[in-house]
């Protein structure tokens, strides 16, 4: 199949505005924020994005300009160890960088007043109610530990619970898995941080992985990234892309260097797939959802797949093969 066999609504025009600067007391730094937001529609629901290592509030415009084109209001921080920020490597903050980012993101939701107010024709049309968390890589970290997951913190040794009521569901892309044994020995030297604990990640989530990502941190090879999916409990959902490695195809940015495996066609299956997931999950409606799935594996003879849908209830002890 390819993503045009979904159906969507004609994208509308989009409006982003950027950098937004949040105050933020005790990081050193302002937090700055792109927002983007179609030009029509109410009721838009938010999903609030946290880039992968090294990015910026620039990155990800496949992904972001594509969600926000088709309903929703996209929001993105740039977190401390942008490229764009120039942290030096011994700077204090550095250790705790991964738990500021996840203050970022609290940050962003406790101040969507202003951020609502920074873009003109928003005010009033956002769905409070309905907020995702998604992300990319070490992204992915960030917004699973919104939807639950606890890190092994290498300071204090204890996992605290740092997720968000206000956050009901989640995409994870490129996400790396369990950490310890599983590491490798670069991995376990530089990211100490990267011990989570999936077993409280209850919140709705959808996992994306790419069959071909094998990456140098871990000893496991591209089954590492499928972790969030099969260790954790609830209604879960795993999208695993063939061929596709840790850029999946792209999602980064529009031609960005540290893509391995472009592939727009992959990407438009992405973005077609998580803008479905979205609005189920987060209750906006079901059946661009339950078609996605059923594309997805409905497959004629002759038509090579892209990639492959599981998923688990939380009645459901194992994984569940779409048919």
């Amino acid at each position: 199949m390819t993503a045009s066999d979904m159906a969507l609504p004609a994208p509308s025009p989009l409006v982003s505005v950027k950098p937004i600067a949040l105050e933020a007391p005790g990081r050193g730094k302002d937090l700055r924020v792109r927002i983007s937001a179609p030009t029509t529609g109410d009721d838009l629901p938010v999903i609030v994005f946290s880039h992968g290592f090294g990015s910026s509030l620039d990155g990800y415009g496949p992904l972001a300009d594509f969600w926000a084109a088709h309903g929703f209001v996209v929001i993105q921080p740039t977190h401390l160890d942008s490229r764009t920020v120039g942290l030096p490597q011994d700077d204090p903050r550095t250790p705790r960088i991964w738990h500021l980012r996840v203050e970022d993101m609290k940050r962003v939701l406790d101040q969507l007043d202003l951020l609502e107010a920074a873009v003109p024709g928003l005010a009033g049309r956002l769905d409070r109610s309905r907020v995702a968390a998604a992300g990319h890589s070490f992204g992915g970290q960030t917004a699973s530990i919104l939807l639950g997951a606890r890190i092994l913190d290498p300071v204090s040794g204890e996992e605290e619970d740092l997720s968000d009521p206000r956050i009901t569901a989640g995409v994870l892309l490129a996400t790396a898995g369990k950490g310890g044994a599983d590491l490798s020995p670069f991995a376990a030297e530089h990211f100490p941080f990267m011990n989570p604990n999936f077993t409280h990640m209850t919140a709705p989530t959808l996992v994306v992985a790419g069959d071909k990502d094998d990456s140098h941190l871990s000893v496991r090879g591209p089954e590492w990234f499928a972790d969030p999916y099969v260790l954790s409990p609830g209604d879960k959902s795993l999208l695993t892309l063939f061929g596709a490695e840790h850029s999946l195809g792209g999602v980064a940015g529009y031609e960005v260097r540290e893509t391995t495996d472009e592939n727009p066609e992959r990407v438009a299956l992405l973005q077609r797939i998580t803008w479905a997931y979205l609005r189920h999950a987060l209750g906006v409606e079901d059946a661009s959802w339950a078609a996605a799935r059923k594309e997805l594996s409905e497959l004629p003879e002759s038509a090579a797949p892209m990639g492959r849908i599981e998923s688990k209830s939380g009645r459901t002890a194992g994984q569940a093969a779409i048919s």
